[in-house]
């Protein structure tokens, strides 16, 4: 049996222009028509987004693709889905596709929620019938059956979501494409998500590729991973293999204070800074298990907002969440920069690595800001109990009580 999908020498090329120097309106103006003549100063450069990519999935296979942000993930599951093409190579898809790369991807926002239903079912090649025989079923699933016959345009990105996952499960594809939308649903939709596609999986012989930073996600329903860094593949295996060659590229790159990107200033709640440091106030990121860990985050407010939740977790390094708290943060409206340090009680890991994630969170809203395993950090077990033994002790310092009797002694 052929591959369902099978890629060879796959590359994709973008062209990047940029001009030496910006020039105003009133700079147009003043330097009269000799600006039409100047010769131009466009640069050109080319960047390649993906290079050289060969792999071949089984139907069936439930895949999953990982790695940094610019690796070259979407850009992959674009061309799978012919909404971009290659440079080089080919990507031969068979069977009937359908993909899930944003909220909202092929849905019209002036249709109602039941025609995009039949919209959508037309699009993957299916008859009026067909679509029919499934209606109920993805009603039921995506929730939204209040609001079927209202334009998508008044859908939240929620809801939107769950009808796109919805119709996608339900309509029978031989291929199903996901990209990072899971991520705009809440906890419960997710897990529902990973079922329906882990029950299409398995009973009906579907293939999935599923492209996450959720990392436990990729390493519970995935049978097998690939690892794409700048463009490139460079591992393919078991989840377990990958994730763990992921996260120690991770580590030893990951930068040890976060920093909100420039694009962020719009964000009206945002997460401008985070760092670690140990009880004196000094960046530091190697722990004693005796050792207070503290968190020290700036964050931007631009709105008049007066409270949000402040959400921290431990995750180890495959991104299975160890330990969390949540803090709700009143402020007065208006912008404000604030500052807050919160203190993780010494004694409470056991040695291993870790990881933080940070999220911001209005009620009603959703999620403003999510950083998800920054700050890497590691609880030594130098000096401690556990310092002559090589052993997996988990993730939590716990000492037990201990009593122990005697019942009898050696015959003398």
């Amino acid at each position: 049996m052929k591959p369902a999908i099978e890629i060879k020498q796959l590359g994709k090329k973008y062209r990047i222009r940029s001009n030496e120097s910006y020039l105003a309106l009133r700079d147009v103006i003043s330097n009269g028509i000799k600006n039409v003549f100047k010769p131009g100063t466009e640069k050109k450069e080319d960047f390649w987004a993906l290079q050289d990519i060969n792999l071949q999935i089984e139907q069936g296979e439930r895949v999953g693709i990982i790695g940094n942000n610019g690796a070259g993930k979407s850009t992959l599951l674009k061309i799978l889905s012919r909404v971009a093409w290659p440079t080089t190579g080919e990507a031969i898809i068979r069977g009937r596709l359908a993909s899930l790369l944003e909220v909202g991807t092929g849905f019209h926002p002036e249709l109602t929620g039941r025609e995009n239903i039949y919209l959508n079912g037309s699009i993957l090649g299916l008859k009026k019938l067909e679509i029919n025989k499934q209606f109920d079923a993805i009603v039921d699933f995506s929730g939204v059956e209040r609001f079927l016959d209202t334009p998508l345009k008044h859908y939240s990105s929620g809801m939107q979501l769950r009808l796109a996952f919805a119709v996608a499960a339900h309509l029978e594809p031989e291929v199903l494409l996901i990209d990072e939308v899971l991520a705009v649903g809440d906890m419960e939709f997710q897990k529902k998500c990973l079922g329906k596609m882990e029950e299409v999986s398995k009973q009906q012989g579907r293939t999935i590729l599923f492209v996450s930073h959720n990392l436990q996600a990729v390493n519970s329903f995935c049978t097998s991973a690939v690892l794409l860094d700048i463009g490139k593949i460079r591992s393919t295996g078991t989840p377990e293999k990958i994730i763990t060659e992921y996260t120690k590229q991770f580590q030893s790159t990951k930068s040890k204070e976060y920093i909100a990107l420039p694009g962020k200033s719009d964000t009206p709640i945002f997460i401008k800074q985070a760092n670690l440091q140990n009880s004196n106030g000094q960046p530091e990121e190697n722990f004693s298990i005796t050792d207070d860990i503290f968190i020290e985050t700036l964050i931007e407010k631009k709105t008049n907002d007066t409270n949000f939740l402040f959400r921290i977790a431990v995750h180890d390094l495959k991104d299975q969440r160890i330990v969390l708290d949540q803090h709700i943060i009143n402020c007065p409206p208006g912008a404000c920069l604030l500052k807050c340090r919160i203190k993780i009680s010494s004694a409470l890991l056991a040695p291993n690595d870790y990881t933080l994630v940070l999220a911001l969170i209005k009620q009603g809203i959703g999620i403003l800001d999510n950083q998800r395993n920054i700050l890497p950090f590691n609880i030594i077990k130098s000096n401690t109990r556990f310092e002559n033994f090589d052993y997996d002790y988990g993730y939590l310092n716990q000492t037990f009580d201990w009593n122990i009797k005697i019942l009898s002694s050696p015959a003398t």
